[in-house]
C-alpha cells in the first residue's frame, strides 16, 4: 500500500511512518506543509492520503483543502484525516462524497497501532471511518431526529450501504432493485429522520452521521 503523509510534528510523522513501514506500507511522500502536500498529490496517486487538517504555513484547514480538492482531481482518491480538531464543514463535504474512502480521527482517541492500521485499511478499502467525537460534534450542529426506530428493514440496508459511501446505481446493483426505487427508499429515510430539504445540509450527510452514530445493537 502505497501512502502519502502529512504532518508538520517531526517526532509524530516519523512515529506514524514508522508503524506503516513495519506493517508493510510504503511512504512515498512524508511531508510537512501544505505546498508540499500539494505538490506530493499532483506528482503521486497514492493508495491512501492520511492528512493533518492544519499545516503549515497557515496552520488553519489547509491540509483538508487540499485533500479535498485532490479528489476533485482523481474521485475516490482515499483521505484518513487525523487531527486534534473537528472542521465541521470540510468533515461534511468529505461525507456528501458518494465515493467513499474517507476518514476522519481525532489523534488524542488513537488509542494503538491495530486501530489505527484497521482504520488505514478500511479507508484504502473503499471504507467510511469515522471517530464518534467528530460523529457527535457533527450531529450536535444540527436539531434533526436521528432516530432510526422507524425505517424498514429494506431502507435500512438502504441507509447502510449509503454509509459504505456507495451511489444509488452501486446500491440498485447490490440490492438487485431499479435505481427509482432507491430514490424512493432515500426519500423515505430522509422523512422518517426529520431531514427536510434545505440549502444548508445535506440530507444524505446527516442520515449517514445518524446511521454511524446508532447504538451497535440496533
Amino acid at each position: 500500500m502505497q501512502v502519502v503523509l502529512a504532518e508538520d510534528l517531526f517526532l509524530l510523522r516519523d512515529g506514524i511512518s514508522t508503524l506503516l513501514k513495519a506493517k508493510g506500507c510504503e511512504i512515498i511522500a512524508a511531508v510537512e506543509s501544505g505546498p508540499e502536500l500539494e505538490r506530493a498529490l499532483q506528482e503521486h496517486t497514492p493508495d491512501i492520503a492520511i492528512v493533518d487538517v492544519r499545516l503549515p504555513p497557515t496552520h488553519t484547514d489547509e491540509g483538508l483543502r487540499i485533500v479535498l480538492e485532490a479528489r476533485r482531481r482523481t474521485p475516490g482518491l482515499p483521505v484518513l484525516v487525523l487531527s486534534q480538531h473537528v472542521e465541521q464543514l470540510y468533515a461534511r463535504e468529505l461525507l456528501t462524497d458518494e465515493a467513499g474512502a474517507v476518514g476522519y480521527l481525532l489523534k488524542d482517541r488513537v488509542l494503538d497501532g491495530t486501530q489505527f492500521i484497521n482504520a488505514v485499511r478500511q479507508v484504502a478499502a473503499g471504507g467510511t471511518v469515522m471517530d464518534p467525537e467528530v460523529i457527535s460534534k457533527l450531529l450536535a450542529s444540527n436539531k434533526r431526529t436521528t432516530s432510526l426506530a422507524d425505517l424498514t428493514s429494506r431502507e435500512f440496508e438502504v441507509l447502510e450501504l449509503m454509509a459504505e459511501g456507495r451511489s444509488n446505481a452501486a446500491i440498485a446493483s447490490r440490492l438487485h432493485i431499479t435505481e427509482g426505487s432507491v430514490s424512493k427508499h432515500s426519500a423515505n429515510i430522509f422523512g422518517k429522520l426529520g431531514l427536510a430539504v434545505s440549502d444548508d445540509d445535506n440530507r444524505r450527510v446527516l442520515a449517514v452521521l445518524a446511521y454511524l452514530n446508532r447504538p451497535r445493537g440496533g
